[in-house]
């Protein structure tokens, strides 16, 4: 969920700026819900797996999904290339932490540095560990990468019965982000104009930041009164519901889509559990 940039010196709504995805990016159609329940149970299940072909397996089954499913942005390309580098620096910095006493299988040294040695146990038991983390996370942008705020929002209150006074309110909190953003690029024109901003070093730029407080803070405050004022003109919270204007459904294709992909983790945790 990534903000929209700031056009003609105006916060624009940052889930409005995107073209639709094309019908075949079939993550960008599903139900919130359906991609937020879908990796929970991997996820939980993952915390009892000691082995690396299992997590391994469901990174291999989400690159599938998000390759196939969900429009590729630049970050999210650069977040898969870099995943694999980062799963085997984290692995190396486990093995090095890793007491060889409290492996089962020790095995042989892999590196050896007078009386300091590496063992592939330590190596096998840390890429165990670092294929388990990052399985975690790269399961979570099922969801995190093709849902925006106020849709998973929308989907909560019809269908989760979330009290609407609580989403709405967090999902207008989350869209002080780009506001802010814009208030900050005014406030460092403006000191700029001002001939402010003069220096360098890193003091320096701890008084321009520390210049950009006050009035971020003064500009935070007018922003919240005014999106007070424009939820109560509008009787927020004076009934228990309030009529959507937009609708998030629950259709078949989420029921197939949550069915399938926990078939397929059961049976990667099956198969992982036999071995």
């Amino acid at each position: 969920m990534t903000a929209a940039p700031i056009t003609g010196g105006i916060a624009t709504d940052p889930y409005l700026a995107g073209e639709p995805a094309p019908s075949w990016r079939y993550l960008h159609h599903l139900n919130p819900l359906a991609k937020l329940a879908a990796p929970i149970l991997p996820i939980i299940a993952l915390l009892f797996v000691r082995d690396v072909a299992t997590p391994a397996a469901l990174i291999a089954l989400t690159y599938l999904i998000l390759l196939t499913g969900q429009r590729l942005s630049r970050g999210l390309v650069l977040l898969l290339v870099l995943a694999p580098v980062a799963i085997a620096l984290l692995a190396v910095g486990l093995a090095l932490w890793t007491d060889p006493g409290t492996l089962e299988r020790v095995g042989d040294p892999v590196v050896s540095i007078g009386s300091w040695h590496l063992y592939s146990g330590a190596l096998i038991s840390g890429l165990a560990s670092s294929l388990r983390l990052s399985a975690m996370l790269i399961l979570a942008l099922i969801c995190g990468a093709a849902t925006t705020g106020p849709d998973l929002v929308r989907s909560a209150v019809q269908h989760l019965r979330l009290p609407y006074r609580i989403g709405y309110t967090a999902l207008a909190a989350y869209r002080f982000i780009p506001r802010f953003r814009h208030e900050l690029d005014v406030i460092r024109a403006a000191h700029r104009v001002r001939g402010r901003n003069a220096g360098g070093g890193p003091f320096a730029a701890f008084v321009r930041g520390w210049g950009y407080v006050l009035p971020l803070m003064a500009g935070a405050i007018r922003h919240a009164e005014r999106v007070a004022l424009a939820m109560d003109s509008r009787a927020f919270g004076a009934h228990p519901t309030r009529t959507e204007r937009h609708l998030v459904p629950w259709r078949t294709r989420d029921t197939v889509f949550l069915i399938v992909f926990t078939l397929a983790c059961a049976a990667i945790f099956a198969a992982g559990a036999l071995t």
